[in-house]
């Protein structure tokens, strides 16, 4: 932030917007800006949001979801259909799908991919919960929603070998999804056609 001066403490603010996804040194001196000059409006609201968040932020222990309830909100939403369950890579991907109102289940969030590059492996991730969960009885179909890049469908593969023994139909998005294509930078057309062709997982 050269040729910029300002008080440690607007500095550090700066500086902690600026590692934010998206948000670059320029764009985050712009948002300090604007905070500064809303104090009222902006920057006690967005305090006070902060600050409820963080102090009732959980990880929902059914589906893996981010949330401030446990269970999360869209476990407990009995409109749910507890009969379809979305399974997703990471919490961005559940909030992608889920935005647009595109599935009418529930999820089921893996924390991550198989990848050995990275040194993920199964244990690494929350499928011996999903397995459990599906298990359990009460689920007709699975849908494997994994991004569309090689570890995706690693991932994918495996889980539906681990859930082969059970009673459900197995599904995964149609490979309409653009090749390397993470389900958080989709738009919502692209989402719903893939949710609507899916197909058994061979």
């Amino acid at each position: 932030m050269s040729g910029f001066m300002a008080s440690p403490e607007i500095e550090a603010l700066t500086q902690a917007l600026s590692r934010l996804p998206g948000l670059g040194p320029r764009s985050a001196r712009r948002a300090v800006l604007h905070l500064l000059k809303k104090r009222e409006t902006a920057l006690e609201p967005l305090l006070s949001a902060l600050g409820a968040v963080s102090q009732r932020l959980s990880t929902c222990q059914v589906c893996g979801n981010v949330d401030t309830l446990d269970p999360c909100a869209i476990c407990a939403d009995p409109r749910r259909d507890a009969r379809a369950l979305c399974v997703v890579e990471e919490v961005a991907d559940l909030w992608a799908l889920d935005r647009a109102r595109l599935f009418p289940g529930k999820f089921h969030v893996l924390g991550g991919r198989l990848s050995a590059l990275e040194g993920v492996r199964p244990e690494d991730l929350r499928i011996d919960s999903l397995v459990r969960r599906v298990s359990g009885g009460g689920v007709d179909e699975v849908v494997l929603a994994m991004n569309a890049t090689l570890d995706g469908q690693t991932t994918a593969h495996y889980v539906a070998e681990r859930l082969e023994t059970y009673p459900v139909r197995i599904t995964q998005l149609a490979h309409g999804l653009p090749v390397g294509g993470e389900l958080d930078y989709l738009d919502e057309g692209t989402l719903a056609q893939a949710l609507r062709a899916r197909r058994p997982v061979a």
